[in-house]
């Protein structure tokens, strides 16, 4: 819930903050940047302060320090909360992860099931952020996010105390030793950064070629309707699959999605391949837990924020970085260049 409050408005706020907006991107990179170093050194501290004090600690921190991007003015500030905020929310998402698979190993659960409720709150903390903007302006959205982190710090108090014992800690790098995430993580890196045009400009892309902004709204929407249908009730369907079978559906189903969205922007065409999102995004997903807990057990908090850190947030940073120019020389060509990522990934995925 704080992620779907507070993502759509953070720019918000530091434009009204007195940034530029290249200044403006140069903090959200510094976001970006802080997060890809704080998510693997987290899991580290995880191992030997404990999950749950970790994931306390962060999230109050995070709490404290979102509403003040839309109470301090100019960039010095701004960058230092930022960069505080963005330290304290890394290893929120991945050591939530890492302590679900662990959870899995003990009693076994539907993960997809509980998952889906980070996509239906994600829905909940937009529509209910964007009521308190028209009240309070950004501060009202950010706000939001707080309580939602908040929150997420009181329930997070009632997790195991789950530690990695002194003998079986290692390096941090030690889940790279292990052939099944060497081979996972340019899979993931390649499906899951091949959404950078998407999440960056498909808006520009429908806009410009006459969508009106509710068809807009609601081709988003449906996407993530579609990710919820698979995590509340695909876990047959994944069993059935097994962790190499849902990669190579992600990347298949990413050439398909983006070559369509490449060529045409036609309502009923879009919609039908908006609900791919169910698996270039969500498969893709399921097939890394499953990865994780084919892992040993000590490895669980490294291996998710190293995954988190490389396999998803280095590639994503730097195709979103690549998607403006590709964009700005193709138009909605650039689609067609995430769906050769997808085809790279596919032949990957095969390997796993």
């Amino acid at each position: 819930m704080a992620l779907g409050a507070a993502m759509p408005f953070i720019p918000v706020a530091l434009a009204e903050g007195g940034l530029s907006p290249q200044q403006v991107g140069l903090v959200l990179a510094l976001g970006t940047a802080t997060r890809l170093l704080a998510g693997p050194a987290s899991g580290r501290m995880a191992d030997n302060l404990g999950l749950r004090a970790v994931l306390v600690v962060g999230a109050a921190l995070a709490a404290l320090t979102l509403p003040l991007l839309a109470l301090v003015q100019g960039v010095l500030l701004l960058a230092m909360v930022q960069l505080l905020h963005s330290a304290a929310v890394a290893p929120i998402i991945p050591l939530s992860d890492a302590a679900a698979v662990a959870e899995m190993r003990r009693r076994p659960f539907d993960y997809g099931r509980v998952r889906a409720w980070g996509s239906i709150t994600f829905i909940a903390g937009a529509l209910l952020a964007g009521q308190a903007v028209g009240a309070a302006g950004p501060l009202g959205a950010l706000l939001v996010a707080g309580a939602a982190l908040l929150l997420t710090a009181l329930v997070c108090l009632g997790l195991p105390d789950a530690r990695t014992p002194p003998a079986a800690r290692g390096p941090l790098w030690e889940p790279l030793r292990h052939a099944l995430f060497r081979r996972l993580l340019p899979c993931s890196a390649l499906i899951q950064g091949s959404h950078a045009v998407y999440y960056g400009f498909s808006t520009l892309h429908w806009t410009a070629a006459g969508l009106s902004p509710g068809v807009i709204g609601a081709l988003w929407a449906w996407g993530v309707v579609a990710e919820v249908a698979l995590f509340l009730f695909g876990r047959r369907f994944a069993d059935r699959l097994g962790l190499r079978g849902l990669a190579m559906l992600a990347a298949g189903a990413g050439v398909l999605r983006w070559v369509v969205t490449a060529g045409t922007t036609d309502v009923a065409a879009l919609f039908a391949v908006q609900t791919l999102h169910a698996a270039t995004f969500g498969a893709m997903h399921l097939a890394a837990i499953r990865a994780m807990g084919a892992l040993p057990a000590a490895l669980g908090a490294r291996a998710q924020t190293l995954h988190a850190a490389l396999g998803v947030g280095l590639a994503s940073g730097l195709l979103m970085l690549a998607s403006g120019p590709l964009y700005a020389a193709l138009g909605g060509g650039a689609f067609l260049a995430m769906a050769g990522l997808c085809a790279v990934a596919l032949l990957m995925a095969v390997r796993l």
